[in-house]
């Protein structure tokens, strides 16, 4: 089991890379070449800065067992199709039972931009996202440490 953060845009890569060290699993976090990142733990690769390089690289190096970390819809359904599990960086934990209706709504959101509307932007995080991303990313993988 690895971990595969779509790090260009994350917030919690800190709280990944000290829960990835206390279990001792590897963490690969996947950006574009306007990003640097050194963590001193993760591997780093770093993609161009084409239309959706990260995310196709990750599909690439997933594997049944991993945990994924992203805001990205469909990265979250690639990886729970090859039997992986995903979390976003507020604690949401992608599943199939949420999945259609998340995925649903990015398409209706994208039907309104294309027309010429607007939609709402993400809020601003607060702490509490910080603290509801790290009890939920903790809970999932003691859950897959159990299976």
């Amino acid at each position: 089991m690895k971990i595969l953060v779509d790090a260009d845009a994350c917030p919690v890569k800190e709280i990944i890379v000290k829960h990835a060290k206390t279990c001792r699993l590897p963490v690969v976090m996947l950006l574009d070449t306007s990003h640097i990142l050194n963590d001193g733990y993760s591997t780093v690769i770093t993609v161009d800065k084409g239309h959706d390089s990260a995310d196709l690289r990750l599909a690439n190096l997933l594997e049944a067992g991993d945990l994924v970390v992203t805001q990205d819809f469909g990265v979250a359904a690639l990886a729970l199709g090859k039997r992986a599990r995903a979390i976003n960086q507020n604690g949401m934990i992608y599943n199939d039972s949420n999945m259609d209706q998340l995925l649903f709504e990015r398409h209706l959101g994208q039907k309104v931009r294309r027309a010429g509307g607007r939609t709402t932007g993400a809020k601003k995080r607060t702490r509490q996202d910080d603290v509801d991303f790290e009890r939920a990313f903790v809970r999932l993988l003691q859950e897959m440490g159990n299976e």
